[in-house]
């Protein structure tokens, strides 16, 4: 369904607009024993009311409208009259944002993107029985009715160590920054390790300057014999580490989904021959040539977690009744949800685990060597 994109129509907007005909004269007095009107947004019996937290101002509002942007491709593209989407900014305050979305009525939060707005919109939420389906990545975070759908560290280091292993990789070691990200990384690296039946070597941390990250390099290649070593940081410090671990012997390093988006790493002769695992980028292409013909730019890489918000809401939305609480059990579907970055599914602590591919750097770019399923 996906591969197909539907253009994008004036119609689909006008779709939601109602035209209020001009009157000749004052309008009419209000009949006696009215409705009283509440505070809030007007009563949408036919649409399903859903929330949207993103920041729209400070630091992180490009990345906000971007992923805002994106749920505007999906309603169009999905042409659909079930929902009705309300934007509320978490830069001016997630709680108080949160709590004018319930207020609003919405039955459903899509974000927000921040695990600490994440934290501070949950209870809130959960008073009210409204599920949030977060785009944060902090796996700490999900549970008690908040789902993440950020692309969690520790599938794409699963990935790609079992993948080595598959080709005979058989001693792993790991470079890791001193950071959270880092940390959740290692854990996952030795259960991965541990699971694959390989053995680890050595793991080095480093802060984040070129003094201490050349250090822990070259600490880890004088550690002991190793075949693969993971480097779990962005890609310009991959280049910086790769040849100060090879100066002691060739290794088959290993990266993570902070690769995905990194041009930089296939005009490295180093690089070259690295693997890392990462959703699927073939349908993003596709937004983002779409993204950039709408707005003028390019989106930023999580704009997918918004359209994708959307696939999964309009499906749910076939079968929910508008102004009744949302039906949380229907997130838990076995057979999962498809979107712009391939199939994923909630486990029971309400994280996606996604179908992740492995890719392999080159001169030219990325090559797929191990696709994502495609089913569960």
């Amino acid at each position: 369904m996906l591969r197909g994109l539907a253009t994008l129509a004036l119609g689909g907007l006008l779709a939601a607009c109602q035209v209020v005909p001009k009157t000749a004269g004052p309008p009419p007095p209000p009949p006696s024993g009215g409705e009283t009107i509440e505070p809030g947004l007007p009563t949408d019996t036919d649409r399903h009311r859903v929330a949207l937290l993103v920041p729209e101002t400070g630091t992180n509002a490009d990345v906000g409208t971007a992923i805002a942007n994106a749920t505007t491709m999906a309603l169009l593209d999905t042409k659909t009259e079930k929902l009705r989407i309300t934007t509320y900014d978490t830069a001016l305050g997630a709680a108080a944002a949160a709590r004018q979305a319930v207020a609003d009525g919405n039955k459903l939060i899509l974000g927000p993107l921040l695990s600490e707005d994440v934290a501070a919109v949950a209870p809130i939420a959960r008073a009210a029985k409204v599920p949030v389906l977060s785009f944060s990545n902090d796996s700490a975070v999900a549970g008690n009715g908040v789902f993440i759908m950020g692309f969690v560290p520790g599938q794409s280091v699963e990935r790609v160590v079992a993948y080595a292993r598959s080709k005979g990789h058989m001693r792993f070691g790991a470079l890791v920054p001193k950071n959270v990200y880092g940390d959740r990384s290692v854990a996952a690296f030795r259960a991965a390790v541990k699971q694959a039946g390989g053995t680890l070597v050595a793991v080095e941390s480093y802060d984040r300057s070129a003094t201490a990250l050349s250090g822990a390099a070259r600490r880890l290649a004088n550690a002991g014999e190793m075949d693969a070593v993971l480097i779990a940081d962005v890609g310009g410090n991959a280049i910086r580490a790769v040849p100060v671990l090879r100066d002691a012997g060739d290794k088959q390093i290993l990266g993570t989904e902070l690769w995905n988006t990194d041009a930089s790493l296939g005009t490295s002769p180093a690089m070259r021959g690295a693997w890392f695992a990462s959703v699927s980028d073939g349908l993003y292409g596709q937004l983002a040539t779409k993204y950039r013909q709408r707005y003028g730019k390019a989106p930023y890489r999580l704009a997918s977690l918004g359209y994708d918000s959307v696939l999964l809401t309009v499906r749910i939305a076939r079968d929910w009744k508008p102004g009744t609480n949302f039906p949380v059990t229907r997130l838990l579907a076995s057979d999962g949800f498809g979107g712009i970055d391939g199939i994923f599914r909630f486990d029971n602590q309400g994280i996606a685990i996604r179908a992740l591919e492995v890719s392999e750097v080159g001169a030219g770019g990325f090559r797929v060597i191990d696709p994502a399923p495609t089913k569960w």
